[in-house]
């Protein structure tokens, strides 16, 4: 495992490159020894600071838990990273694509919980039953580790490659709607580029939210209520560029749209 010097000094290396929108050497590659706890202690260390600069957590993300989303990465093991206030945006939104680096798109669905969760032992239902609504929403993909070749312990330093989320203005409860086959259609400029549905996470998207609670058990923490829980995605990143809008239709969820300025 790492020494504290070393987690602080990659939290510091990780949160400069998320400032000046660089990229940064695999820690791998450097840090072989480096452990899933070392990473998600570097994320921590980088969590903990922005924290005490003022900015507000308002939710998790929840990363690597469909086939799609595995095979494209060569990772085969769920991650998770926090989510700050001034990281999401509405339906229609115009986002500087300068604010993150190696940007692509994701088709998920996001939870708002009702009630805490708290593992070890939490189950899909437990998790059914704490979910005020579900919302689509697309996730921003924001890497500052460079990709050939990553593992799962580069990603989760990168607070899991999270830049930011649009929601979606259509909530249903899980009760309204059957969210196993919430479709996802993503468009390019008017050029679908993938398609997926819902079960593709985990057999149910709220499983995730399951897992990490049971996940964040171990670190000694649990999901409060009002969070808002990103799920994971059900289709294949679409890598982005300036200029581009991009549009997801969700079927009875919706559709969300955003432009890349």
């Amino acid at each position: 495992m790492l020494d504290p010097d070393t987690v602080a000094a990659i939290a510091t290396e990780l949160a400069e490159a998320d400032r000046t929108h660089g990229v940064v050497p695999r820690i791998t590659a450097r840090h072989p020894q480096a452990t899933v706890e070392d990473s998600y202690a570097i994320q921590g260390v980088w969590r903990d600071r922005n924290l005490a600069a003022g900015r507000r957590l308002v939710g998790r993300k929840i990363g690597l838990t469909s086939k799609a989303m595995q095979q494209a990465t060569g990772i085969s093991e769920p991650d998770y990273g926090v989510m700050f206030d001034d990281t999401v945006y509405a339906d229609g939104a115009e986002i500087p694509i300068d604010l993150f680096s190696n940007v692509r798109v994701e088709v998920e669905l996001a939870f708002a919980l009702e009630e805490p969760l708290e593992g070890p032992d939490c189950t899909l239902e437990d998790a059914l039953r704490a979910i005020d609504y579900a919302v689509p929403a697309l996730e921003i993909l924001n890497s500052h580790i460079e990709l050939e070749g990553r593992t799962i312990v580069d990603t989760i330093a990168d607070n899991a490659a999270y830049g930011a989320m649009v929601l979606g203005s259509i909530r249903k409860r899980p009760d309204e709607v059957d969210l196993r086959w919430v479709p996802g259609v993503l468009s390019r400029n008017g050029e679908i580029e993938e398609t997926g549905v819902a079960a593709g996470v985990l057999g149910h998207p709220a499983t995730g939210v399951a897992w990490l609670a049971n996940k964040l058990h171990q670190h000694g923490a649990r999901l409060e209520a009002g969070e808002i829980i990103l799920a994971g995605s059900f289709t294949r990143p679409v890598w982005v560029a300036r200029g581009d809008t991009v549009r997801c239709d969700y079927g009875p969820m919706g559709v969300i749209t955003c432009r890349f300025v």
